[in-house]
């Protein structure tokens, strides 16, 4: 396994995640950063986008995945970065990915800042 890493930080999305009622209806800010483990050294020795693995695309595959059925939107932050890891892993190049998501405006029973899940996928 590589060691080299691509990350996006601070990807911001308006979207609808959360159990409770109003999550459910009402967009809400969703923080979303991605580490994605690739190896680099081809694309660092021939300074060519098409021997690296372009930004864009992870970033549009990390769009695709929080904006996943409307109809049904995801009721925890565990199923969006599930959707996410799913998606950039199923690029050729990705041996591993770290999502970590953030709902900064948290309903809890006390004063709160942001509520943050990380996983990591092989």
């Amino acid at each position: 396994m590589t060691t080299d890493t691509i990350r996006l930080l601070d990807l911001q999305f308006f979207t609808l995640v959360g159990d409770l009622p109003h999550e459910r209806t009402t967009p809400q800010p969703l923080e979303i950063d991605v580490e994605v483990r690739v190896d680099l050294a081809g694309a660092g020795r021939s300074d060519r986008l098409a021997d690296g693995l372009d930004y864009r695309e992870l970033y549009e595959r990390v769009a695709e995945a929080v904006s996943a059925d409307p109809r049904n939107p995801p009721r925890l932050l565990e199923t969006v970065a599930e959707r996410v890891a799913e998606r950039l892993l199923a690029l050729d190049a990705v041996e591993g990915v770290r999502v970590r998501c953030r709902k900064p405006r948290v309903v809890l029973p006390g004063p709160s800042g942001k509520v943050e899940i990380e996983i990591e996928r092989p």
